[in-house]
């Protein structure tokens, strides 16, 4: 099981991204805004009860406005799941609960 690990620089999320495109592992990025009451909210709900075996990064919208550009975010919470081949991307808020099963 791991916790979700906050992202400060964007730096950090490039080396995550070149690691998983090397390796092929599976893992989750949620973009979220410190503005939002839900992503807030959401992120709270995170740190007491996540548990997956996959690593999720979350990027914040304050200290990392330029991440959102790679994925084209434009609404909050955004989430982004990463396999071998294949991206996924969810802004739907339901959806976005239930796929990190929250």
């Amino acid at each position: 099981m791991s916790a979700p690990i906050f992202l400060k620089t964007e730096n950090q999320l490039n080396k995550v991204l070149r690691n998983q495109k090397k390796r092929g592992d599976e893992l989750g990025v949620l973009f979220v805004s410190t503005w939002d009451e839900h992503c807030n909210n959401l992120v709270e709900e995170l740190k007491d009860s996540y548990s997956s075996k996959k690593p999720l990064y979350v990027v914040n919208s304050f200290s990392m406005p330029h991440a959102f550009v790679i994925f084209n975010t434009t609404k909050v919470p955004h989430l982004i799941k990463l396999k071998k081949d294949k991206v996924q991307s969810e802004d739907y808020l339901p959806r976005v609960y239930k796929a990190l099963g929250v």
